[in-house]
């Protein structure tokens, strides 16, 4: 407890001391890559997927188009035919009936002859 109690005394005087400047230390600085060549290979193949895949793409929708306008196309040509087979059935309905027949008959020299005319029955 003693030595608690005493003080101790320095025999140096302390001179006021004048801050140095320090030294610029050159700094050992470890090269870090930000990005690491692994990540930069997964980028670049994300890269090269993410255009094969837009191009196929377009590609396919290219390739639909070009059915697409086909098929518009048939579907036109169909619709044609199908009004022109119509025009053609009810001219066929026309020049088929009784009359029709009958005067063609007379024009090419052809008479009736009750005589000649065998009945079928019908079924």
């Amino acid at each position: 407890m003693a030595l608690e109690q005493r003080q101790f005394t320095s025999p140096y005087i302390r001179e006021h001391q004048i801050p140095e400047t320090p030294k610029k230390q050159t700094k050992i600085r470890t090269s870090r890559k930000r990005i690491s060549s692994g990540e930069k290979f997964l980028f670049v193949l994300f890269a090269t997927v993410l255009v094969l895949f837009s191009t196929m793409t377009l590609h396919t929708q290219s390739q639909l188009n070009d059915v697409n306008r086909e098929v518009q196309i048939l579907e036109k040509d169909i619709g044609e035919t199908m009004k022109k087979n119509k025009e053609l059935a009810i001219e066929v309905n026309e020049k088929s009936t009784y009359e029709q027949v009958w005067e063609k008959a007379k024009a090419l020299g052809l008479n009736l002859n009750e005589q000649n005319v065998k009945v079928v029955p019908g079924r």
